[in-house]
C-alpha cells in the first residue's frame, strides 16, 4: 500500500507546483465549484498510477489543481464508494495521496437523504459527526505508521472550528444551514422506511453513501476536516422518502450557486494551521 501511495505521489509531484494545504472533494452540490475555480492543470485518475476510476454517472474523474477561495487547492472531481466493488483501501487511497502532497484542511460534501423529519428538501446540513454502518473499515489491516497511530480519535471528527466559520461564512451569505449526524451506509439501495426510522432512533440526522471512510483516513493522516450534506428528500411522510439518483442529482445542482458561494467563503477564512 505504502509503495502504491509513494508512485501516485511522485507522478502527482512531477506535475504539479507550488504548495496545496487545502484539498475538496466534489459531491453533490459542488458540482459548480469547478466554474468558480482557476485551474491550472486537470489530471484523469486514469492517468495517476494505482488510482481507482469512478464508475458512478454524474461523478467525473479528475484531479484539479488550481485557486478557489484565494488558496491553493487540489479538488477531487468524482470520488469512489464502497458499493462500486472498491475496497475500503481503494475508496480511501487519494486521501492519503492527498496527505502526502501536502494537504492539511479536508473539505468534502455528499447527498444524503433526511433522517431528521425537520428536514426539507435541499437544505445544506453542516455534518457535527458520523455514525460507521459500513461492513469494512478502512483502517482495517496493517497500520500504516507513517500516517498515524493505530488507534486514532474520532472526536471532534468535523472541525469545530471549521464548524463555526461555516455558520459565521453563511450568516454572511444570507444562507440558513442545520446541523446534524451522517450516518454512512454501504449502498447502493436506497433506505426503506423501517431503515430511516431506525437510523432515526440510532441519532443519525442525514444518511447517504460515502464520506465516512474518507474522513476516518483523513483524521487518521492528521487531515483536518469539513463535511456538508444536501438533503436530497425527506422522511416526514413514506411518500417523501421515495427517491431516484436523477432526483438527487437534480436536487445537488439546483443548491449548487449555494455551496460554492459558501466554500469559497469558508476557504477564503480558513487559516492553514502548520
Amino acid at each position: 500500500m505504502l509503495q502504491r501511495i509513494i508512485e501516485s505521489v511522485e507522478y502527482l509531484q512531477s506535475k504539479l507546483t507550488g504548495e496545496y494545504h487545502v484539498g475538496i472533494i466534489l459531491g453533490s452540490g459542488l458540482g459548480g465549484l469547478v466554474k468558480a475555480m482557476n485551474i491550472e492543470q486537470t489530471i484523469p485518475y486514469s492517468e495517476i498510477p494505482n488510482f481507482p476510476v469512478s464508475t458512478v454517472k454524474g461523478h467525473s474523474g479528475n484531479l484539479l489543481a488550481g485557486w478557489f477561495g484565494g488558496k491553493r487547492v487540489l479538488v477531487m472531481q468524482g470520488r469512489f464508494h464502497y458499493y462500486e466493488g472498491y475496497s475500503m483501501q481503494q475508496v480511501t487511497f487519494p486521501i492519503r495521496v492527498l496527505s502526502k502532497l501536502g494537504v492539511k484542511v479536508l473539505l468534502v460534501s455528499n447527498a444524503a437523504g433526511g433522517v431528521n423529519q425537520e428536514f426539507l428538501v435541499g437544505d445544506m446540513m453542516v455534518i457535527t459527526d458520523h455514525i460507521n454502518l459500513f461492513p469494512e473499515h478502512p483502517l482495517h489491516g496493517k497500520n500504516l505508521e507513517e500516517f498515524g497511530e493505530r488507534f486514532p480519535t474520532m472526536v471532534d471528527a468535523y472541525s469545530p472550528r471549521i464548524r463555526a466559520i461555516a455558520f459565521e461564512q453563511a450568516k454572511e451569505l444570507g444562507l440558513e444551514l442545520v446541523s446534524g449526524v451522517y450516518a454512512g451506509l454501504q449502498g447502493p439501495s436506497y433506505e426503506t422506511p423501517a431503515e430511516y426510522h431506525w437510523l432515526r432512533v440510532i441519532g443519525a440526522d442525514a444518511v447517504g453513501m460515502s464520506t465516512v471512510p474518507e474522513i476516518i483516513v483523513a483524521r487518521h493522516s492528521g487531515i483536518e476536516c469539513f463535511g456538508m450534506s444536501v438533503i436530497t428528500n425527506s422522511t416526514a411522510s413514506p411518500e417523501k422518502i421515495k427517491t431516484n439518483h436523477c432526483e438527487v442529482q437534480d436536487i445537488g445542482n439546483s443548491v449548487q450557486p449555494k455551496m460554492t458561494a459558501l466554500f469559497s467563503a469558508i476557504v477564503s477564512n480558513i487559516q492553514i494551521n502548520e
